[in-house]
């Protein structure tokens, strides 16, 4: 699912309604239509995920799994592992190791802003996207060994 598209109505739908304002309001509108966009693809991006989250606590055998590759949002349908085979960051025991990770600022800013949008601070927003790398490159049959 492309979500260009989606910004994209977004963007057109502030500028036809700047129409109806003089040439400022026009301009106005057209670059408050670009800055936003990033924070508009996040807001998609949450609200999926969001959406998987609660079809997933309705579904027995079977879960919702996104994953995004720049704009594009992937859904598919995965047969459910037990809670014991795919602990939570939070279930995870063990020695905990620290990371120094170097971003980019606007990275950092959008993963911290994703991570807010989850109610999550920073760390567990990535130790969970990690988490969530790890285990779809074992389903897909390469990576470590060991599930996260």
């Amino acid at each position: 699912m492309d979500l260009n598209k989606y910004t994209d109505r977004l963007r057109a739908d502030l500028i036809a309604a700047a129409a109806l304002g003089d040439e400022k309001t026009q301009a106005t509108a057209a670059a408050l239509a670009a800055a936003t966009e990033s924070s508009a693809r996040l807001v998609l991006f949450a609200a999926l995920s969001e959406l998987a989250t609660e079809v997933n606590a309705e579904l027995t055998d079977r879960a919702v799994h996104l994953s995004f590759d720049g704009t594009e949002a992937k859904v598919d349908l995965r047969k459910k592992t037990s809670s014991d085979d795919n602990p939570t960051f939070e279930e995870m025991t063990g020695d905990i190791s620290r990371v120094t990770l170097r971003l980019v600022e606007q990275l950092k800013a959008k993963a911290e802003e994703a991570a807010a949008q989850s109610g999550q601070s920073l760390n567990s927003w990535m130790s969970g996207a990690v988490s969530g790398a790890l285990r779809d490159q074992m389903m897909r049959g390469y990576g470590p060994k060991r599930d996260v």
